[in-house]
Formats: structure tokens, sequence, C-alpha cells
């Protein structure tokens, strides 16, 4: 797969999140179950916005590309989330989390763009019915 994809504008915005994300979570305290636990979750979050741009980028298919978004949807989402939880749970570095969720949401923007270019017509037929372009049935193949 050519590296193009490591230039894309959402890529680079992700690699950004997960660049702040990973600091700040490392002024959780390790002894701290529930905070260690969503440590966890918001750094594989932070990963997916630029694993799944790379997925969507190498899949180049419609409903490929769709599922990859959908993930990034929901990445995105839960990180935003976790830094609630972390609020909620006695995480004293609350200041820094505005970071987090500026990055997210500039990163929406660029999302929004990045999934607009997608060619709807260079699909495979998605036999779940999710992903497949408007009005292609997956029953007809039509």
């Amino acid at each position: 797969m050519p590296a193009h994809h490591r230039q894309l504008p959402i890529y680079l915005k992700g690699q950004e999140i997960f660049e702040i994300t990973a600091k700040i979570i490392d002024l959780i305290p390790e002894n701290d179950e529930i905070l260690s636990h969503v440590k966890g979750m918001m750094l594989e979050d932070a990963a997916l916005l630029t694993v799944k741009v790379s997925g969507a980028e190498a899949g180049d298919l419609y409903d490929i590309r769709m599922e990859n978004a959908a993930i990034i949807r929901k990445a995105g989402r839960d990180l935003f989330t976790h830094c609630t939880t972390l609020e909620m749970y006695g995480f004293t570095d609350t200041q820094y989390l505005v970071l987090i969720r500026e990055a997210i949401e500039a990163y929406k923007v660029l999302f929004r763009e990045w999934v607009k270019g997608f060619d709807a017509w260079n699909y495979s037929i998605d036999d779940w019915g999710l992903f497949n372009p408007p009005g292609i049935n997956p029953e007809s193949g039509e």
C-alpha cells in the first residue's frame, strides 16, 4: 500500500490525537484500577483514528471504506466520552482534556470531508446490507 494515506490531513490529525492522548493518560496513576482501565480504552480508540484510515485507503471499495469510517466515528465518540469518565472518576489533571476534545472536533471536520470523497460506485455488494451505495439491494445485486 502506498504511504500517501499518511499525508492525508485526517491521518495526520489522528496521529496528533494519539500523541496528545498518550501524553495525557500518562498522568493517570497506575494504582487507580478504574482510571487505568479507561486509559487502555482511550489509547485503543485514539489508535483507531489512524489505523482505520489506513484500512479504508487500502481497501478502496466503498463498503470497506464506509465500514472503517463507522469504526472511526465510534472510536472518536468513545474517546470524547472517556474524557468525561476521567472527570467523573477523579482524574486530577482534567484541564488537559480540552486538548483531546478540541482535537476531536477538528478531526470531525476532516472526517466529513474525507467521507465525501468516497466513490460510492466503486463497490462490491455488502451482503449484510449496511454499507451498500444508495439504491443497491444485496438480495438482487442491483
